[in-house]
């Protein structure tokens, strides 16, 4: 008989250095509160039998809608937790049971990048030790410091580890670490570790390697920093894996008649789908108008009784300096750059809100940095990231995801109208993003800006 392993995920803290007014484990990135993640990430891993949740006092009302067996199922308990993570580390040992040979894993709740291997290299070094921390080695020197800030010394860098989480232990050892520490006046600690190299100085610590990923959200950079590793775990999708399943949904796809809409209604219908496309050139459909809109989402739901999936390819790329450029070419741009998926999101909410459905929208590699001469297209390409990351937020109760498609060069007739024509091998082919389209739409995403690089899909074409 195995013994059991729960996890605890320590979400106590109330987020001052973060600055955003909530607590830090709270905070929404790519749709989902930083816990949420976390909790994802560890209800999946195999090597966990149970997951229990130290909340802060006065918000764990907040994570009420997380104690879903059917979506968390390993999740047992959300507790509140103390003033100190010590104190929350107590209210989980209150909670654990007798059996003094359960395995613990003490987890930030706001550490959502740990993965499998992490977790299982924890739990299987308890078979030999009673305690584990997880720790990377140091990239920077480090000094030491008086009051007067002189440097008093330069350990060696290479012994020297900064500490993650998770701190894994027998229950038996965390708890009579903490009874000792209990009995000292003088007794402080930042962790569990520390509790028992300090009072239990004859138990081995033994480290396993975290990862640079496994970085904790506390000060504002980290949400930045965290939002473009969600990015990067996402770009993950590639062109050359197996299409999905599409038998039975149903997709509309705005902009679909032709480059890469035109390729995503194809490889659609051919997974199954039942596709129905709109454009200005196919069906008269005005992207801008709310009227346009509405019109050809009620008719599709009238025939098909359901809608699984929104998309927008429909875009517009005009160059030239601004102090050029008509007003009328400007505010057209901004109206399908921008307005459109405004519009087409919204018009699309209460179709998907019945299926759990997606929107899709699309941005482009400029939106990252303006660049001359299509400003304002860049600019109106930012938004769509702006707007997808906040209807995530918006959206995350109700069950709709949305997601942007962050295409790179990509072979077109609106690339080719504005650019001219230019080698092949350095451009993107439309099939290739209708690929990363259908693997994002089959998947549980939201809030994601998915990267597809053509540096990446010739890899993969090459393997």
């Amino acid at each position: 008989m195995t013994d059991r392993t729960v996890a605890v995920l320590l979400a106590g803290g109330i987020g001052v250095r973060v600055g955003l007014g909530i607590p830090k484990q709270l905070i929404k990135i790519a749709g989902k509160a930083i816990v949420e993640h976390t909790l994802e990430s560890v209800n999946a891993c195999p090597f966990i039998d149970d997951v229990i949740i130290v909340m802060n006092a006065g918000a764990i009302d907040q994570l009420s809608s997380l104690m879903d067996r059917e979506r968390f199922p390993k999740l047992t308990q959300i507790i509140p937790g103390g003033e100190t993570r010590n104190d929350s580390t107590l209210a989980a040992l209150e909670v654990l049971g007798e059996d003094p040979n359960t395995k613990v894993l003490f987890h930030d709740a706001v550490r959502p990048f740990v993965d499998d291997r992490i977790l299982e290299d924890c739990v299987k070094a308890l078979d030999s030790y009673d305690a584990v921390d997880t720790a990377i080695p140091s990239a920077d020197t480090i000094i030491q410091v008086d009051s007067s800030s002189h440097i008093t010394g330069i350990p060696d860098r290479s012994t020297l580890r900064r500490g993650q989480t998770p701190q894994a232990f027998r229950v038996g050892t965390i708890r009579r670490a903490y009874e000792l520490a209990a009995k000292d006046p003088a007794f402080h600690a930042t962790d569990d570790c520390g509790v028992v190299f300090t009072y239990l100085p004859d138990t081995p610590i033994y480290v396993v390697d975290g990862t640079a990923e496994n970085m904790k959200v506390t000060e504002p950079i980290d949400v930045h920093i965290a939002d473009k590793l969600f990015q990067l775990q996402s770009s993950s999708l590639t062109a050359d894996a197996e299409t999905p399943d599409f038998t039975g949904k149903v997709v509309v796809v705005f902009g679909g008649s032709y480059g890469i809409g035109s390729s995503i209604v194809a490889l659609a219908r051919n997974a199954g789908a039942h596709v129905h496309e709109f454009s200005r050139s196919t069906t008269g459909t005005d992207v801008r108008s709310k009227g346009h809109v509405k019109k050809a989402l009620k008719s599709v739901y009238e025939r098909e009784g359901r809608i699984d999936a929104v998309v927008l390819t429909a875009g517009i790329l005009q160059i030239g300096p601004l102090t050029k450029t008509k007003v009328k070419q400007i505010e057209a741009g901004i109206e399908i750059n921008f307005l459109a998926p405004v519009v087409v999101a919204r018009a699309a909410f209460k179709y998907l809100n019945e299926t759990n459905g997606q929107v899709l929208l699309f941005t482009s590699s400029s939106h990252t940095r303006g660049r001359a001469n299509y400003g304002v297209y860049s600019a109106s390409k930012a938004a769509v990231v702006n707007l997808t990351q906040s209807l995530a937020e918006e959206w995350g109760d109700d069950g709709v995801a949305i997601n942007c498609i962050n295409p790179q060069r990509t072979h077109t007739p609106m690339r080719t109208n504005a650019f001219g024509e230019e080698p092949l091998e350095t451009l993107l082919e439309p099939e290739s993003v209708a690929a990363v389209t259908l693997q994002v739409l089959a998947s549980p995403l939201t809030g994601q800006v998915i990267a597809v690089r053509v540096e990446d899909v010739r890899k993969a074409q090459a393997q």
